[in-house]
């Protein structure tokens, strides 16, 4: 079962950044494949080996911490101005994409780390609020927050309205069952003693 899911993060990375390329709805879809899907797949996959992050760097990669860089690397790339820049500059570009992929790998490694799973919860539910936050102001914006990006289809409001949609459907739904299916683990655990 890790093999597959490795596979199927190496596999759905390329496409999301291909995809990463066409208007904002391909923008947003690329980020939220990489953070919200590949991420957590990779992660499952790679969990207690030698490739965890949360393993190796245990007092570093915490759930908390991991969710606050996850939230800097979302919104900080959403600027409009680095928004742009990465639009502009191919390099700049690669580095968003590999923030975004970096950012959600160490935290979903985080939160499914053994003895992290309450602040794991907290953390994902958190992230879930930051991603419906950020997903409705692009999504309810009056006008283009994005005006210089290729914006597929001609429309740029309707594009940026949809990628929205996007964010708020794929990004704070996945965090929100994430810390769900957490909480129920460890509700299921039994009460230790005191």
């Amino acid at each position: 079962m890790r093999r597959v899911c490795l596979i199927a993060a190496i596999v759905l990375l390329p496409l999301a950044w291909w995809a990463a390329g066409r208007g904002f709805v391909g923008h947003m879809t690329g980020h939220m494949v990489a953070v919200a899907i590949a991420a957590p797949l990779a992660t499952f996959a790679l969990r207690a080996t030698r490739f965890d992050p949360a393993r190796r760097w245990h007092r570093i990669v915490t759930p908390l911490a991991m969710s606050l860089i996850e939230l800097a690397v979302v919104w900080g790339w959403h600027l409009p101005a680095l928004r742009a820049l990465a639009d502009a500059v191919p390099f700049a570009m690669v580095i968003e994409q590999a923030s975004f992929l970096l950012a959600g790998w160490l935290l979903w490694s985080a939160v499914l780390a053994n003895g992290q799973r309450a602040a794991g919860v907290g953390a994902m539910l958190l992230t879930s609020m930051h991603m419906t936050l950020l997903g409705a102001l692009i999504g309810l914006a009056p006008r283009p927050l994005y005006p210089t990006m290729m914006h597929h289809g001609g429309d740029a409001l309707a594009d940026q309205q949809l990628g929205g949609v996007v964010m708020l459907m794929v990004g704070a739904a996945s965090y929100f069952l994430g810390g769900l299916a957490l909480l129920a683990t460890l509700l299921r655990e039994p009460e230790h003693a005191a």
